[in-house]
């Protein structure tokens, strides 16, 4: 028998005043975009804010519907805007925010289980890790340097090929 380890470290800012500019705006956007987001059922309003490898900024918030597989999260909305108008071209960073209208929203959240699959899937497409930086409207923010980490043992391609 052998035994392995994953680990990964990330960095955690005391609030979106400490983020380098470049950041700061990238999360800012992500705030913004929660404005778009469409969740009158969880009142839990998320944004997602890319920075593709040309500069280029794209937004996506979350889509709820009263048939509730048929909702769509705020990184997925992204990925497809992304793919749809710019092809496979890299994503640098992405920026997921958070309004909880029934509650605080005040740390960081990270992408669910299937957002996770998704962004690793992109990340693997394009042959480059995705920056992730977590933040709700106010407090911590986290910042990874790959969206793998949070999905380690991932599913992927190489499996079905």
């Amino acid at each position: 028998m052998m035994h392995q380890q994953y680990n990964f470290q990330f960095e955690v800012y005391s609030s979106t005043y400490d983020l380098n500019n470049t950041d700061n705006e990238l999360l800012q956007k992500a705030i913004e975009a929660t404005n778009h987001a469409y969740a009158p059922y969880s009142n839990f309003f998320v944004g997602a804010a890319a920075r593709l490898k040309d500069g280029t900024i794209v937004t996506g918030a979350n889509q709820e519907n009263a048939s509730f597989p048929v909702g769509i999260c705020a990184e997925r909305v992204l990925l497809s805007a992304v793919t749809s108008v710019y092809g496979t071209i890299a994503i640098d960073a992405i920026a997921i925010s958070y309004n909880k209208k029934n509650g605080e929203s005040d740390h960081p959240i990270s992408p669910c289980g299937v957002c996770r699959q998704s962004l690793v899937e992109f990340e693997s497409r394009v042959k480059k890790p995705i920056r992730l930086i977590l933040g709700g409207m106010k407090g911590k923010v986290a910042i990874l340097d790959s969206a793998s980490f949070l999905l380690p043992l991932n599913f992927g391609s190489e499996e079905i090929l």
